[in-house]
């Protein structure tokens, strides 16, 4: 019985990696080849169903693992893992990014997301005034901070959870045969 668990927490570890992998990969082609990519909302999109399929997928293979027996517990720590991994991974290649190789990066996209911010704002008719005041708030806020980066990982993993409930509660399966 002790092989089962530590055998689904491999599995959600290696797509952790896996999930880590192909998230780095975006971040880095994203450096390297177009990095406005880095303002536009459908990257977030992608990147955000990218994460919950791999989880989804985790939590499938580790069901079969199971022979198609799996709880609520098992089934949230598989996807929670898998996320936590893949996350981290991003987080740190995203720190490396605009804090040690390209730090002049990081405040082209903050200068770029301000005045998309105003543009946005402006369209909505929003008072010049409180465009300004807006404007002054998120100048102040550095995005690409280490410590930003690590709090926004700590808040995606929160929201990613919430996801890995729901995914949980669908997976999860009663055993036919509870004396086993």
């Amino acid at each position: 019985m002790e092989t089962q668990p530590i055998s689904i927490k491999k599995t959600a570890a290696n797509y952790g990696l896996i999930l880590g992998a192909v998230l780095a990969l975006m971040t880095t082609l994203m450096y390297v080849l177009n990095p406005d990519l880095f303002t536009k909302w459908w990257v977030g999109i992608i990147s955000f169903l990218i994460i919950i399929v791999t989880g989804i997928v985790s939590v499938a293979k580790a069901k079969g693992l199971l022979g198609g027996i799996m709880n609520f517990k098992q089934a949230f720590t598989v996807y929670f893992i898998t996320v936590a991994i893949g996350l981290l991974i991003s987080t740190v290649v995203g720190i490396l990014i605009f804090n040690i190789i390209d730090p002049e990066l990081a405040a082209f996209l903050q200068e770029k997301t301000l005045e998309m911010t105003a543009e946005f704002l402006q369209k909505l008719g929003t008072p010049q005034a409180e465009i300004d005041k807006q404007m002054e708030k998120m100048a102040e806020q550095d995005n690409f901070a280490i410590g930003t980066q690590l709090k926004n990982y700590v808040f995606s993993l929160a929201f990613m959870s919430v996801i890995g409930l729901l995914v949980a509660l669908i997976f999860k399966t009663k055993n036919p045969n509870p004396l086993n």
